[in-house]
């Protein structure tokens, strides 16, 4: 199972797209923490949009070597720097691990994710793979609606899945344009 899991499915890919900015590549590459490479941009605050019992997406599934209506727990938040949102994350995991092993993703309320993933040595993290996304895609909606009267055409997002004890929770960052813009207006002053 967990060599699955480290398989990009579908229109994921291990390397970014030829086509990505710099920057673009840069940031769906970066290990460790998001919200600590956020952090180095301004006070992050991370704001819950929901959390609840659902079903994976497609692609979700084959990617956790689970099947499709297999109960998940999702969590879907804005991580927002100095106020203004950057990043919406998804992030689900096995119903049944969301109250043994992963269990403590359920009462991290405005906490960030990462909070979780790396204070603890036992986890380890598949590899990064990134994509846009399209207006078809339900991660598209997530992110559109922090900005509903200017969304892009396409969104760039990475994913990645954290294991712990052989249960999986996948998170998938869908980097939103004001990040695009700020570390633009940094790089010109």
């Amino acid at each position: 199972m967990l060599n699955t899991l480290v398989a990009a499915p579908g229109k994921w890919r291990i390397r970014p797209l030829p086509t990505f900015t710099a920057d673009q590549k840069d940031w769906l590459t970066r290990g460790g923490s998001l919200t600590a490479h956020l952090r180095e941009l301004g006070t992050v605050t991370v704001d819950v949009t929901r959390e609840a019992v659902s079903q994976p997406w497609r692609d979700e599934a084959s990617a956790l070597n689970i099947t499709p209506r297999t109960p998940v727990w999702t969590r879907e938040v804005v991580l927002n720097v100095e106020g203004v949102p950057f990043v919406a994350a998804h992030s689900i995991v096995p119903l049944s691990a969301s109250s043994g092993v992963w269990q403590a993703m359920r009462r991290l309320r405005t906490r960030p994710l990462a909070e979780l993933l790396y204070s603890d040595s036992s986890v380890w993290r598949s590899a990064l793979t990134s994509r846009r996304l399209t207006a078809r895609e339900p991660l598209y909606r997530l992110a559109g609606a922090q900005m509903p009267n200017e969304a892009p055409h396409t969104f760039v997002a990475r994913r990645s899945v954290f294991v712990r004890k052989n249960a999986p929770l996948m998170v998938t960052e869908c980097f939103l344009p004001a990040l695009w813009s700020f570390l633009e207006h940094r790089d010109r002053c």
